[in-house]
């Protein structure tokens, strides 16, 4: 059975450094993926472009990984401590509220880019378990030049739980990544495509597959799985029905 994921993003390209192969490899089992990006209006990091260059380059790349739709919350980069964090949590609840996502990535909440920990922040508060009883997984990903450089302390270290094969899907996530061009870094810098493969290969190794993505799983809920005489509402939940009843 196919799964909706939601994938939350800081800024354009964010979605694409720390997942953008396993994003391909759940559109290749089907899993129908929303990319949901917060910052994606400002001039620190894209003095050189437009607004709707950015936004043509996320749609690009989402195309070419199989995205199904891509949502751009148009606040400004790095800026985002300066918005009432409630206003970003109402914008991803609404988002949740309309596709009902079983799975989320978000950012991990120690990332050396602020606006990676408000979002961190947000999207668990969006993903309370009461009000969004139909998110089975939340995951945080890595970002380089992100996570990497941030303080030695040990509490806010990411460290991963969950790993996927990407040896099928490293290709695709490469050439996503080249729709930004003005992101791409010469090597050794972490956001060089080279940097990204070598990057790939080492969490491959771990695991003992040519290469992988890693995330640490913030939380998961296993439900029983439905039975003849189980019916879904209209969040996803399972609604008992007493044996010979019909839906």
């Amino acid at each position: 059975m196919s799964k909706r994921v939601l994938v939350i993003a800081a800024h354009p390209d964010d979605e694409l450094l720390g997942l953008g192969a396993t994003v391909c490899w759940h559109a290749s089992c089907g899993d129908l993926v929303t990319v949901a990006i917060v910052a994606d209006n400002g001039t620190a990091r894209y003095k050189d472009e437009t607004i709707e260059s950015v936004r043509y380059c996320a749609l690009q790349a989402a195309r070419r990984l199989g995205v199904t739709e891509v949502r751009f919350a148009g606040l400004a980069d790095q800026k985002l401590d300066m918005v009432p964090i409630l206003d970003i949590t109402q914008w991803i609840e609404g988002i949740l509220q309309d596709i009902h996502p079983q799975i989320i990535y978000t950012h991990h909440r120690r990332d050396i880019n602020h606006d990676h920990q408000v979002v961190h922040e947000a999207t668990l508060t969006a993903a309370r378990p009461y009000s969004s009883p139909y998110v089975e997984r939340i995951l945080c990903y890595e970002t380089p030049s992100a996570t990497e450089w941030a303080g030695p302390y040990a509490e806010d270290s990411f460290v991963p739980t969950v790993y996927v094969d990407i040896s099928a899907h490293l290709e695709a996530k490469l050439s996503a990544v080249s729709t930004y061009t003005t992101e791409i870094r010469p090597y050794p810098h972490p956001r060089s495509l080279e940097a990204l493969r070598t990057r790939a290969a080492h969490w491959g190794s771990v695991i003992g597959v040519a290469a992988a993505e890693p995330f640490m799983l913030m939380r998961e809920i296993q439900r029983p799985l439905l039975s003849a005489v189980d019916v879904l509402d209209d969040r996803g939940l399972v609604e008992r029905k007493a044996a010979g009843a019909t839906a």
